[in-house]
């Protein structure tokens, strides 16, 4: 796989000469801005701040409630970033001074291996942040397999990284999946508890004594079926590695495309999981953040598009 392939897309930049302002009374940042550049919206105005092309009296500054003083002198860089969107690009969800979200396509590592070094979520996302300053550096969050897809945090700072993983479970409200299954389940609706235990050769696998390995919480809902496939919802009480599939594989109902685990149909030539919606509340703001995507178009094509339902 090569580096290209997953490359964020390309920008391109087109300077103009940098604005400059005089703070006359005491006013908050954003709203300083919103009022001198009258002519762009508030989101491109906060895309300013987030990409550090504000400085106040020398210092840039990323924070939207940045108090200002009388005298103050604001500086605003017009640099005008063209995104060149390619294929299988690594989409950024969203970015502030503290995280980055991205979208993760299936194929992609987060962290490197020792097999692959370069074309993982980690690389690609330090080269991005380093075409502003060639000292930034990003911290793993959390993981999804390289054939999961879906939403993936990354930290800017160690603070940040620290204290989202030392309090995850308190911070993180909600993990959701959808995820394609074989067969059709006959309990629509369920909770799967397990401790998983790991073999000498990684594979994850259950053992139903209390205490005997990590607990594992998997909460499901099938929202559509096929004669073949059912389409279902799932939600995360515990983060355990491959849970999921593991769990799905115990009750008899293969992820799609986990020939690691028993899977015998491939439809989608990729797993058939895909990590939909990230909530969790930030440790410093405390702001409760929710992000989610789309549903893989390759997902809902087995049921001939017909409407998700709940069963």
């Amino acid at each position: 796989m090569s580096k290209q392939k997953w490359a964020i897309a390309s920008k391109s930049f087109n300077a103009k000469p940098a604005m400059e302002f005089i703070v006359t009374e005491p006013i908050g940042l954003l709203e300083f801005l919103l009022l001198k550049l009258a002519n762009k919206s508030r989101n491109s105005v906060k895309s300013l701040l987030t990409h550090g092309e504000v400085s106040v009296d020398g210092k840039r500054i990323t924070q939207y409630n940045t108090p200002l003083r009388e005298g103050q002198k604001i500086r605003i860089n017009q640099s005008i970033i063209r995104e060149k969107r390619q294929k299988n690009a690594l989409d950024i969800i969203y970015e502030d001074s503290d995280i980055i979200v991205v979208n993760k396509p299936a194929g992609l590592l987060t962290i490197a291996s020792d097999k692959e070094k370069e074309a993982t979520a980690y690389h690609l996302l330090t080269d991005y942040v380093r075409q502003k300053n060639p000292e930034n550096r990003i911290f793993v969050v959390h993981r999804l397999d390289r054939d999961t897809s879906g939403v993936l945090m990354v930290a800017k700072n160690e603070k940040i990284k620290l204290a989202l993983q030392d309090n995850w479970t308190e911070l993180v409200s909600d993990r959701g999946y959808m995820a394609i299954v074989e067969g059709q389940l006959e309990k629509k609706s369920g909770r799967i508890h397990s401790w998983l235990k790991e073999t000498k050769t990684l594979l994850m696998y259950s053992s139903h004594h209390a205490g005997e390995g990590l607990e594992a919480i998997t909460d499901y809902q099938v929202l559509n079926e096929a004669t073949e496939y059912s389409l279902l919802e799932i939600h995360l009480q515990t983060g355990r590695k491959n849970q999921i599939r593991v769990h799905m594989k115990d009750i008899g109902h293969h992820v799609v495309g986990d020939k690691k685990y028993g899977a015998k149909r491939d439809p989608l030539k990729r797993l058939g999981l895909h990590a939909y919606k990230l909530e969790f509340k930030h440790p410093f703001s405390k702001e409760v953040m929710c992000f989610q995507t789309q549903i893989p178009k390759s997902f809902t094509s087995l049921f001939d598009g017909s409407k998700l339902r709940n069963m």
